[in-house]
């Protein structure tokens, strides 16, 4: 009986052991696989991963921001431009005055029927609402993931080309258009501002941009430069400014009562004269460290006043397009420039587009109605609808 119970614990033990064998062959093929990748691992550098998908199966659009005082003036030239574009390519965005509804009744274009933004701020000339009212643009416009480049206007600004040709200009360009140059002659700098924004990060330029996503992101998500602007960059009234009033309402947007009262108290109250959006996009690209992404340049012709003339006003403020001078033959001057001078850097900006040489402008500012109707009448954006130069020329 013993021989036969030991025979039979000896038969359990081999067969324990047989399962015990085939367990480990099983598990070696998977646990060499393991191995042999972490292996690989250890030995191969680690690639980017994969670039995300598009956002949208359907073509990338431009974002039309307009920053406005209440309507668009010259919506019946944006309607001709974006009635011969084509449509799923662009998106329109209104910022006015709170409380104003584009409509039927305030504009006589469909492509702004109900753009305004929902919230909006009162905005002042030389004040951070200015800046405040971009960012909510652009915040607007970021909704929509098929919205690729952000094109800032203001209500006296045209188009010089056809959508088609503007459309291919800005897609084909990876970099976004932003006026920023070293002024060192002007003394905006506070430096309260440092550490947050240092004076060697401080840059001028052009509020009219064109941003690429990354970039209108940037603008969106930034709290800190913003906080720094509202507190140590603001404007001070100086009775010159004052006494041309009536002229520079026609700049774009009033002057708050707080600022006039600044003056009558005295200007010594605020060190520095800044003005925010001649400043914010350009200082913050320059902290966060994007200047290599941007072409240094404005895609938005401004005719300034140079003259030297003390009684001059206007001295070096943007002067008016009429009828008489939008002719034919000074919009195609304005298309012919292919450079731009920033003295105050000793640099010489060539206009090109990833790598080719284009036409520096594909908007220009400050044009009264009737410039923008003979712009129109040029067939500058595209063919006319019928009647309507009869129907504008009714109305000069």
């Amino acid at each position: 009986m013993p021989a036969k119970r030991s025979a039979s614990v000896l038969a359990l033990m081999a067969g324990r052991r047989a399962a015990r064998a085939r367990l480990c062959l099983r598990l070696a093929a998977p646990l060499s696989f393991v191995l042999l990748l972490v292996a690989l691992l250890r030995t191969q550098p680690l690639t980017a991963p994969p670039a995300a998908p598009p956002p949208t199966t359907g073509p990338a659009k431009i974002a039309f921001l307009f920053l406005v005082r209440a309507g668009v003036p010259l919506d019946f030239l944006w309607d001709a431009f974006f009635r011969n574009g084509e449509e799923g390519k662009f998106s329109v965005y209104v910022h006015s005055a709170p409380g104003f509804n584009l409509d039927r009744t305030t504009t006589g274009s469909p492509y702004f029927y109900g753009r305004q933004l929902a919230k909006s701020v009162k905005v002042a000339w030389g004040e951070p609402t200015m800046v405040e009212a971009e960012r909510m643009l652009f915040a607007s416009a970021l909704e929509d993931p098929a919205n690729q480049r952000f094109v800032l206007l203001s209500d006296s600004c045209v188009p010089l080309y056809n959508f088609s040709y503007i459309y291919t200009y800005l897609m084909t360009s990876p970099k976004s258009f932003v006026d920023s140059f070293v002024d060192k002659t002007e003394k905006r700098y506070n430096p309260s501002m440092s550490p947050a924004i240092p004076k060697d990060k401080w840059r001028k330029g052009s509020q009219w941009v064109t941003l690429i996503r990354k970039h209108a992101e940037v603008v969106v998500g930034d709290k800190h430069a913003l906080q720094v602007f509202r507190r140590h960059c603001k404007m001070v009234v100086t009775k010159a400014l004052l006494r041309r009033k009536p002229n520079y309402r026609r700049l774009g947007f009033g002057l708050q009562r707080k600022q006039i009262w600044i003056l009558q108290k005295g200007a010594t109250r605020m060190e520095h004269d800044c003005i925010p959006d001649e400043h914010y996009v350009q200082t913050l690209f320059s902290i966060k460290g994007h200047e290599n992404e941007l072409e240094r340049r404005t895609l938005t012709y401004t005719s300034w006043n140079q003259s030297s003339d003390p009684k001059d006003k206007m001295t070096w403020h943007p002067m008016t397009f009429e009828y008489d001078t939008a002719s034919p033959e000074q919009i195609n001057a304005i298309k012919g420039i292919d450079h731009v001078n920033y003295q105050m850097e000793h640099r010489t900006e060539w206009c090109q587009c990833n790598g080719t040489s284009v036409p520096c402008f594909l908007f220009a500012r400050k044009f009264s109605y009737s410039a923008a109707t003979h712009l129109l009448e040029a067939g500058a954006v595209g063919p006319l609808k019928s009647g309507l130069v009869l129907q504008l020329l009714t109305k000069l």
